[in-house]
């Protein structure tokens, strides 16, 4: 059986979200593990040894851990295909995984030197430094999102549920813990608002215990 080690709220909510609707679409079963990141469980030694990078999430199968979120959902779907969460013909799928990457290599970077901005910079006045021009990226890269969501239908890549609509879910939560309020990315909020509704996302939300607004004003 699949185990998916994730973090409630983390990126792991994509893999989990694609899971969720393999199980809808197969019957297939899975099994999951939280790693409660804020207490390090992911510096443990049990949990080095399936990522020695400390990163969730990790998918085990036969005792096998695979790592990263691309590779993890590529090899979700293509072992399970019916669930159609990314594109079957080639052109279309090769745009998909363009839009995932993108989110992959620039947007969650973006959050982490916001998150943890005393990674990139030693002192208090750089570390803000950091965090407010990443603020500023990542409102951009929210922005263009916002922009795709536009021509969903109801999902970014039609009108199945895809691992790309749940990052988009997990980035604009992550905004308001940045302290981006979606209110004022309206269009990109109303349409997580959709894909919330998606039994797979829903299920997910629910087992990680997670809601969508995490935005605070000051």
């Amino acid at each position: 059986m699949l185990k998916l080690y994730y973090g409630p709220g983390a990126c792991s909510f994509v893999p989990h979200v694609g899971l969720e609707a393999i199980k809808a679409a197969t019957g297939e079963e899975f099994e999951t593990q939280t790693v409660k990141l804020h207490k390090g469980e992911q510096h443990t030694p049990e949990y080095l040894a399936l990522n020695p990078l400390g990163l969730v999430p990790v998918l085990v199968e036969d005792g096998k851990p695979l790592t990263q979120i691309v590779a993890i959902c590529d090899y979700l779907d293509r072992r399970f295909p019916q669930a159609g969460l990314l594109p079957a013909e080639p052109w279309q799928r090769a745009q998909a995984l363009s839009t995932f990457v993108w989110m992959n290599n620039t947007v969650h970077p973006t959050f982490t030197h916001i998150f943890r901005p005393a990674k990139f910079a030693g002192s208090e006045a750089a570390q803000g430094d950091v965090r407010s021009t990443a603020v500023t990226m990542f409102r951009e890269h929210l922005e263009r999102i916002q922009a795709m969501t536009g021509h969903a239908a109801p999902y970014l890549l039609g009108d199945k549920l895809s691992f790309i609509d749940a990052y988009a879910v997990v980035f604009l939560r992550w905004g308001g813990l940045g302290g981006i309020d979606p209110a004022s990315l309206p269009a990109y909020k109303a349409y997580v608002e959709r894909v919330a509704a998606h039994p797979a996302v829903a299920a997910a939300m629910a087992r990680e215990n997670i809601n969508l607004d995490t935005y605070k004003p000051k």
